[in-house]
């Protein structure tokens, strides 16, 4: 009897102890949950699928493929000024997650120094398709234009990236870096002074009108909408998971909230059961 009272109770101490351990698990899980930074650890997944991701491969090739039908079929038509294609840089043309993933992993954000560090280095490598699409275009008379909002700081290295691969027309005259605004629709005016433009390539919905221009998230769907057929007939978007406005319209474009509060603006917009 002795023997069975001393086996309940290392049994009922046992089960205490489980339960308490449990209890301290979950509540560590919770508390690990709840300081996970969406904001800064997030876009390091976006680069892990960029970089290692087929499917990501494969859209790029299939947007690209795609403009290339495209180019063919608009260069049967005639036009009053040398056609001309209008492209972004990031994302678009030249693929820049490991600095995301260079900042995520010291739990940090974008930042303009760090941002030039990385361009200085002019290590991107290309977005897969996008540099034959261009030579091809290029081989059909098609003027290619890069309008980027990487600063006039970044010309030099930014140029030296492009001509690294052979991009064409990677030249003073065909670069047009953000200057007063980021808002592109000034230079895509410029351009379009000399220029019909047959296609835009971007990974940003500002890439291609100004419609989308710092728009709240309800808006930048409403538009997309509205213009439904202008994509993949002259607005062709390449995949970017790691930032982009679509983010910043859930901030309403301020990037100065803390990651904390960016943290609770992402987690109760999520959709979840």
């Amino acid at each position: 009897m002795r023997n069975y009272r001393q086996f309940k109770c290392a049994l009922i101490i046992g089960l205490s102890s489980l339960m308490t351990l449990s209890c301290k698990v979950q509540q560590s899980g919770v508390a690990i949950y709840n300081q996970y930074s969406l904001s800064q650890f997030g876009p390091a997944w976006g680069a892990l699928w960029q970089q290692k991701a087929s499917e990501y491969k494969a859209l790029c090739f299939q947007a690209y493929n795609l403009s290339r039908m495209r180019l063919d079929i608009l260069l049967n038509q005639s036009y009053n000024k040398p056609t001309a294609i209008v492209t972004d840089i990031d994302e678009t043309v030249l693929d820049n997650s490991p600095y995301t993933v260079h900042q995520s992993l010291r739990n940090l954000g974008y930042s303009d120094s760090s941002w030039m560090g990385w361009t200085s280095k002019t290590a991107c490598d290309t977005v897969p398709g996008a540099l034959s699409f261009l030579q091809y275009a290029k081989s059909k008379g098609v003027s290619i234009f890069y309008i980027t909002n990487r600063l006039e700081k970044e010309r030099e290295s930014t140029l030296k990236n492009l001509q690294k691969w052979n991009f064409p027309d990677a030249t003073e005259g065909h670069l047009l870096l953000k200057n007063e605004s980021s808002g592109k629709e000034p230079r895509r005016q410029l351009v379009m002074r000399t220029h019909e433009i047959l296609l835009l390539c971007g990974d940003n919905l500002s890439d291609f009108s100004s419609l989308f221009d710092n728009k709240p998230y309800a808006e930048r769907n409403a538009q997309v909408e509205n213009n439904a057929a202008m994509f993949g007939s002259k607005f062709i978007v390449l995949p970017n998971a790691m930032y982009g406005d679509w983010e910043g319209a859930l901030y309403g474009f301020n990037y100065r909230l803390t990651p904390e509060q960016k943290d609770s603006i992402i987690r109760k917009t999520l959709h979840q059961y």
